[in-house]
This record gives C-alpha cells, structure tokens and sequence, in this order.
C-alpha cells in the first residue's frame, strides 16, 4: 500500500467518527458542523484519488463540490437561524 492509500483510509475512520457526532449531536448546530467536516473530508479524498490516478478532472470535480457544499452550509444555517424568528 502507498502512503496515500493510507492516507484515504484514515480519513474514513475520521468520516466515521464525525458521523457518529452527526448522528448522536444534542444540538443541529453540532449536526451541520458535522455534515461540513464530513464534506471536508470528501473533498480531500477525491484530491488524494486525483494524486492516485494522476487525473486532475478530480480537482475540478473537487473545487466545485467544495463551492457547493460552502453554499449549501451557508443555506442550511440561514435557515436554521430564521426558523425560530417569524
């Protein structure tokens, strides 16, 4: 195995782990910190599988995920905020 094979797995167990404070997080604030560190992780696993296979498409597929996930959270936020001024 190549370090950067090593490196993917170790950011599963730590996806794993984060899923654990998504599911288990007493409030939705720790749940959508959650779901943004699980899209870190994402993001720097398909830059590592880009280094991998020696694509650099995969950076492009990650900098838009990035910028989608940025906005989605961003969104999600907003609207947990508001919900509770009407």
């Amino acid at each position: 195995m190549s370090f950067y094979q090593y490196v993917l797995m170790v950011l599963i167990i730590f996806a794993a782990i984060v899923l654990i404070r998504v599911l288990k997080g007493p409030t939705i604030w720790d749940r959508l910190m959650g779901f943004n560190m699980i899209s870190a992780k994402i993001i720097m696993s398909i830059v590592i599988l880009a280094v991998i296979l020696n694509e650099s498409f995969f950076l492009d597929v990650a900098l838009a995920y990035a910028v989608l996930g940025f906005i989605g959270t961003i969104l999600i936020a907003k609207f947990i905020e508001k919900k509770g001024v009407k």
